[in-house]
Formats: C-alpha cells, sequence, structure tokens
C-alpha cells in the first residue's frame, strides 16, 4: 500500500506539473494602444448563441446591438458591418446613439433577388444616416466564392457609388484584387483581407506582421493611386493547426499586438475581424470558425488584456484536479483488481497510464465545446472522451490482474467463442470504440482535411494504456489476420498521407499521426492465447 501510495502521489504530482507548464502565461509585447488610443474598426456582427443569418430571416433583438456598441465603444469608435438582413439594418440607427462611425457592407452573392434587396436597402441607410456611415462596402469575397463576375461586380460597385454620398469600395482577400485589377478602378479605395492563418501557405503568429507589411507594400505598389485599407486581419484563438500556424490565445494575441504595432508606426488604417466569437461560423469553417473574436461569444468578456501576459490553458488548475481524479480511479481499479497485492513492476505501468491519461483528459475535456457545434459533432467529442476515460481505468485493472486483449472475434463472434469475463469484454468493447473513432477521424483527415480537427490528445490517452499492456506482455500465438489487420493497414496509411498533406511543421498532425501508428501496431499484436 505504501508503494501504490507513494507511486499515486507521482503521478499526481506529474500532472500538477505539467498542466502548471502547460498554463504558463506567455509574455506578450509592448501594448500597441497608447491611453485613450482606439482600435480604428472592427468586424462585428450581433449573433449570440444559436443565432446565425442562415435560415428564415429572424431579426436580432435590438437590445442586443445597443449592449454590444456600448461595450465596444471602449475599445473603438467605428464597426464593419456586412449585411443588412436579419435586423442588421438597425446598427447605423443604434450606432448614431453611442457615436460610432460604420463601414456599412451589403451581401452580394448569386442569388439576383436577393442582392437587389441588399442593395436597395443599403442605399436608403447610406441616405439617412450620412453623418455615421462613414464608407460603403459593396460586396465581401464574392470573387473569392466564385458567385459574381468581375464586370458584373464593378456594374454594381459603379451602381451604388452614383446613389450615395460617401466612399465606396469592395472587400476581398489581397490575391482577388491582384487576379481582377479591373475592380479598383470603379472603388474609391481598395479594401483587402489578409488572413496568415488562411493563406494557401499558412504563416506562423510569429511572422504574421511581416507577412502583412509585405503584402500591403505588394497591392500598394500595384494600384498606387488608391489607398490600401487592411478590411480584415486577425487570428483565432482556438481550433486546429494549419502547417506551421497554431490558433490558441496567446498567439491571437501576440499577432494582433504586433500588427496594430505596425499599422500604428505605418500610419495606415486596420481593421480587425471581429470583435465577438461567432459559433455560426463553425458550419462553414469547422471549430476555428467560431473562435475570432477579442471577446467570447457567451460571456462576451475580452480574451486578452494588450500588454499582458496571455495563458493557453487559463483553467489548468481545474485541468490538473480532472487530472489527479483520473489517476486516482486508474490506482484504485488497479488495487481493486489485483486484490491489493500487485504484481512487481506492475505499480510503475499503472503509475505512467494514470500520469499520461490523468494529464492528458483534461486537455481532452477542453476541446470538447471548442469542436462541437451539431448533435453528431457532440456525440463524436462525448465519445473520445468516454473512451479516454474508460480505456485508462479498464486498463489499469487489466495492467494489475494480467488480463489480455481479445481480439476482434472473440468479442463480437457466435456466443460459444466469445470472451468470457467483463474486464476482457470492457478491454475489447473500448478497443473497439478506440478503432472506429479513429478510422472515422483519419478518413476525414484524408479526403476532407480542411476544416477537420486532430484528436490527438483523447486518442493518445485512450490508446496508451493498450501500448502499455503489449510491451509488458509475453509474445502471444498469431491468430488468423481479421478486422484488426485491415484496421491497421487503413491507419498506417492514413497516417502517411495525413503527414504529407499537412507537413511536418504542423506538430498536432505529426501527434496524431505517431498516435494512429501506435493504435496500427496494438491492433496487429492483438492476441487470444499464449504461445
Amino acid at each position: 500500500m505504501r508503494t501504490a501510495a507513494a507511486l499515486l502521489a507521482v503521478s499526481a504530482g506529474a500532472i500538477v506539473a505539467s498542466w502548471a507548464w502547460l498554463g504558463t502565461p506567455v509574455e506578450m509585447p509592448q501594448a500597441p494602444l497608447g491611453v485613450g488610443d482606439k482600435l480604428d474598426c472592427i468586424s462585428y456582427a450581433p449573433f449570440r448563441g444559436d443565432q446565425s443569418p442562415f435560415g428564415p430571416e429572424v431579426p436580432v433583438d435590438p437590445r442586443q446591438i445597443d449592449e454590444d456598441l456600448a461595450q465596444l465603444k471602449e475599445i473603438t469608435d467605428c464597426v464593419r458591418t456586412y449585411s443588412v438582413d436579419h435586423g442588421l439594418d438597425r446598427i447605423p440607427e443604434i450606432a448614431r446613439r453611442h457615436g460610432f462611425k460604420v463601414m456599412q457592407g451589403l451581401w452580394l452573392s448569386s442569388l439576383p433577388d436577393q442582392s437587389r434587396t441588399q442593395i436597395q436597402t443599403t442605399i436608403a441607410l447610406a441616405r439617412q444616416f450620412p453623418d455615421v456611415i462613414q464608407n460603403v462596402i459593396v460586396g465581401n469575397e464574392v470573387l473569392l466564392r466564385g458567385e459574381m463576375s468581375a464586370p458584373d461586380l464593378s456594374s454594381t460597385i459603379r451602381e451604388v457609388k452614383a446613389q450615395v454620398p460617401m466612399p465606396v469600395t469592395y472587400g476581398d482577400v489581397w490575391e482577388f484584387w491582384l487576379r481582377y485589377r479591373e475592380v479598383a478602378a470603379a472603388v474609391d479605395f481598395v479594401t483587402i483581407h489578409v488572413l496568415p492563418y488562411w493563406e494557401d501557405f499558412p504563416i506562423p503568429a510569429s511572422a504574421a506582421a511581416r507577412h502583412v507589411d509585405a503584402i500591403r507594400r505588394q497591392v500598394a505598389a500595384a494600384f498606387p493611386d488608391k489607398e490600401i485599407l487592411i478590411g480584415e486581419f486577425g487570428w483565432p484563438s482556438a481550433g486546429r493547426m494549419r502547417e506551421g500556424a497554431l490558433p490558441s490565445p496567446a498567439n491571437q494575441a501576440r499577432a494582433l499586438q504586433e500588427v496594430l504595432a505596425l499599422a500604428k508606426r505605418e500610419q495606415y488604417r486596420l481593421n480587425v475581424i471581429e470583435a465577438y466569437d461567432q459559433p455560426w461560423k463553425r458550419q462553414l469553417e469547422g471549430a476555428v470558425g467560431g473562435h475570432w473574436g477579442l471577446f467570447d461569444a457567451y460571456r462576451r468578456k475580452p480574451k486578452f488584456d494588450w500588454g499582458i501576459a496571455v495563458s493557453n490553458h487559463p483553467a489548468w488548475q481545474s485541468q490538473a484536479a480532472a487530472g489527479v481524479a483520473l489517476a486516482l480511479l486508474v490506482f484504485g481499479a488497479g488495487m481493486a483488481a489485483s486484490k491489493l497485492q500487485p504484481a512487481p513492476g506492475t505499480g510503475l505501468l499503472i503509475a505512467a497510464n494514470a500520469a499520461v491519461s490523468g494529464t492528458l483528459i483534461g486537455w481532452t475535456i477542453e476541446t470538447v465545446p471548442v469542436e462541437s457545434l451539431t448533435i453528431g459533432d457532440w456525440m463524436r467529442a462525448l465519445s473520445w472522451t468516454a473512451v479516454a476515460v474508460l480505456a485508462p481505468i479498464a486498463g489499469g485493472a487489466a495492467i494489475a490482474s494480467n488480463t489480455r486483449m481479445p481480439s476482434f472475434a472473440r468479442l463480437l463472434g457466435r456466443p460459444p467463442d466469445r470472451v468470457s469475463g467483463p474486464l476482457a469484454f470492457i478491454l475489447g468493447a473500448v478497443l473497439v470504440a478506440i478503432t472506429v473513432l479513429a478510422l472515422q477521424s483519419a478518413l476525414g483527415l484524408v479526403f476532407d482535411p480542411r476544416y477537420r480537427d486532430f484528436p490527438y490528445t483523447a486518442l493518445t490517452g485512450a490508446l496508451f494504456p493498450f501500448l502499455l499492456m503489449i510491451t509488458s506482455r509475453p509474445r502471444l500465438k498469431r491468430v488468423v489476420p481479421g478486422a484488426e489487420s485491415v484496421a491497421a493497414a487503413i491507419l498506417a496509411l492514413s497516417a502517411i498521407v495525413i503527414l504529407f498533406n499537412e507537413t511536418p511543421s504542423n506538430w498536432q498532425a505529426l501527434w496524431f499521426c505517431a498516435a494512429l501508428t501506435a493504435l496500427a501496431l496494438i491492433l496487429v499484436t492483438v492476441r487470444d492465447v499464449p504461445d
């Protein structure tokens, strides 16, 4: 018992120390805004919770807009909008009461009737609120989406320009301005979007400022007679990694502060995307789409303060506590299975199992609300969490009692051939669940990877006890290859494809591919009887 208690203490200490390191705040550069300084402008959409611009026309409660603008007044005097439906046409009126200027957007698409409504409503607003609307942005990334031709877009811009008293522009990713240069002749100034995370060759947060500066200079050289407004720059605080571009709270704070400092130094205008996280964008861009805001979606709290160190895991104490709780369950299961008399060396394996799974479970739980939008998302994320909890507990009991993993055939076969004993059955069922979840994730990342996340912590925490079991047991007799061999081959091939697609600079992909390979190894070493 003393040895078990000592090993438990070591495991708990390792979990807490790991989380204390993960939660250490990252130092930030000097605040880019001085006392009294504000952002030039910020993209704003008032949708909260389950609200979205999709589906039936349900206007947003104007009180939401009023509350948001009252809060945003502390950091800016300007908001950029993108549409006038779903109650967003009330923004200029409410903005006037708060002393805001508005970069008024209208949404162009491949649907002519809806585009015409947007145009007419925006023209009416521009005439009604000329003291509030400082410019009109005719369309947003409609060339990028391929929903309108450049000649038709230019014609629409000129139509709006002839009917409003303020400057008119169009917003799109910088490459499309260079591809369709004729559009520049129709606008009063050029509005480019520079989003290093979404570049075809993603840019790390550390290089975001250099990238923005280089792109702005390139576009300015292409249009020397036009002012260049950076209409969108931002960085996500959560979501999947793209090559070396990692979404995180610290990277969001760093990228924004360095680019804002650059804009201030070079004296050009920049609009930040965006004010509040928009959960509905996850339908379009995956988990990362809902985490571009300076304020979170639900509590409307700022994610960081300018110039102040930022933690990527601010709730690390709770995550460490969850890990220690899991470690207690792992040790409890092991001690119960061995009847308080574990074999020599078994305690070290249980301690390793508890330390690794206990460290990773807090990370796994953290990703559940980030990656879950639909019922299917929640079911998948909660399933990963379930196996990440059950596997180390069952694994601890199996290691202590020398219980072997059954083959899939013995778990799912005919009753006379099925495995006996509840622990062996649980082990087999958990391994089947891990395999199914891993196959679904791996194949998704092979065939449709752009918006999919890497469940690397959940997979590692779930498979680690099985890895301990196959490395600590004597070699067993080979059985006829079956479902395990097929699954292992698919996982191994998927790991190669994913790593090729994501490049070695993506450590999330590297970790996930290593875990897939380890799972493949576990599957091909599943045996039924000793040699």
